[in-house]
């Protein structure tokens, strides 16, 4: 039963390579909690690094406002300040470049 844990899901073709060098103590580190979770050291990492590359990507794309920073948000979207010449002249820049 162990060893259907440890094969690749079916369809699942793994062409690409990651390499990474690590300390002796970084090894037995990982090595000793992929065992103790009954996995092979590259289901521990990659899960581990999967897990990780989402955490970081949702942290990413999650904006948390204060309260005052949320009231300076609305206040700003309901009473918006005057464009500027130097804003126009940006907008300007960028639709010449851009053909926009």
């Amino acid at each position: 039963m162990a060893e259907i844990a440890k094969r690749p899901a079916t369809g699942r073709v793994r062409g690409e390579r990651l390499e990474t060098r690590v300390t002796a103590d970084q090894k037995r580190l990982i090595e000793h909690a992929a065992a103790l979770q009954g996995r092979t050291v590259t289901d521990f990492v990659l899960t581990s690094v999967q897990d990780a590359a989402r955490r970081a990507i949702e942290e990413h794309q999650h904006l948390e406002l204060s309260v005052r920073d949320s009231q300076a948000f609305i206040q700003a979207l309901i009473e918006p300040q005057s464009v500027n010449e130097r804003l126009h002249d940006t907008v300007r820049r960028y639709r010449e470049r851009t053909g926009v």
